[in-house]
């Protein structure tokens, strides 16, 4: 059984609360638990798959709530690190349609310390999903990267823009290419969402989200692509041009966090764990980040969630 190994970071998300009446002295926050890796971490767990989170969690007030947070999902922590350094924290914005947007609070934190002599041996019967904001912030992101080429597992890889946190196009697509490269030299995959695409080709021309991925796949010699599109399902990229796309699945949503996390989470289980065909994958994939957006944050479903909404949308 394929061991899912996690890398990446937590983070408390404070969401403004909906039931509580503000005042110009006092408003309420609620603080959930988050983090796109720790996402996907309890995702997979929720969905059975054997998982480890490999994370830097804080020793602070919010540590606690983190760990049970990823316990509960079934979800080990054998390979994390506690740090006396703070938990990160994103203050949260919702539009009227529930997308999301984040300020985040880095200085110093956990997420971002990691020593090499923290990271473990990875061998065939592991699986590695790495992604998002520690593959870019310093000084971890490098440290994670040097790490890279001694890993002998699967890889995945979510490239997970945060425009707030990297403002510049350029100097983000300078951050991400190399992980391209890295994962490339495992013949590994790659998502992304098409706003994630959208906003790095603006230094590369611009184009179609899907094409651009496309490229990914040929220039660095991916195993796939996975490029998310919102309400409109996904789409995998093979070597030679093969596409496959799903649709989405209708939902009222709540929020838009994790979508993406629990997306890849339910494609990669089925990919990996199950061995299922391309657009099964990507049809879980797309049927779980329906689910979470029907619920208040990253709240993602069981795996009979999953089957109970796929066998309902097939009539």
């Amino acid at each position: 059984m394929t061991r899912f190994v996690v890398c990446g970071e937590t983070l408390i998300d404070l969401v403004r609360s909906s039931t509580e009446e503000a005042t110009p002295f006092r408003t309420v926050w609620e603080a959930l638990s988050a983090g796109g890796p720790m996402n996907s971490a309890v995702a997979l767990g929720r969905l059975g798959a054997q998982t480890q989170f490999l994370g830097r969690l804080s020793d602070d007030a919010f540590g606690p709530q983190l760990r049970a947070h990823i316990e509960e999902a079934g979800v080990g922590l054998d390979l994390a690190t506690e740090s006396s350094q703070a938990t990160s924290v994103a203050v949260v914005s919702l539009d009227g349609e529930g997308v999301a947007t984040y300020t985040f609070h880095f200085n110093d934190t956990a997420n971002f310390g990691w020593r090499a002599d923290e990271l473990p041996a990875l061998g065939e019967g592991d699986w590695l999903h790495i992604a998002s904001l520690s593959c870019v912030v310093s000084p971890g992101a490098e440290v994670l990267l040097d790490w890279m080429p001694g890993v002998r597992s699967g890889v995945s890889y979510d490239v997970n823009v945060r425009p707030t946190v990297i403002t510049d196009p350029g100097e983000y697509w300078a951050k991400v290419e190399p992980w391209l490269r890295a994962v490339g030299e495992r013949d590994g995959i790659v998502k992304a969402s098409d706003a994630d695409i959208d906003f790095l080709s603006r230094v590369l021309g611009g184009g179609d989200a899907v094409d651009v991925a496309a490229g990914w796949v040929e220039r660095y010699g991916l195993g796939l692509a996975v490029v998310t599109l919102g309400p409109g399902g996904g789409v995998a990229i093979e070597p030679g041009g093969r596409r496959t796309h799903v649709p989405g699945f209708p939902t009222e949503v709540v929020d838009t966090v994790g979508a993406g996390d629990t997306f890849m989470a339910g494609f990669l289980e089925a990919r990996v764990a199950q061995d299922l065909d391309l657009e099964e994958c990507l049809r879980r994939g797309a049927a779980a980040a329906s689910i979470v957006c029907s619920r208040q944050g990253a709240q993602p479903p069981t795996a009979a969630e999953v089957d109970a909404l796929i066998a309902a949308a097939r009539g």
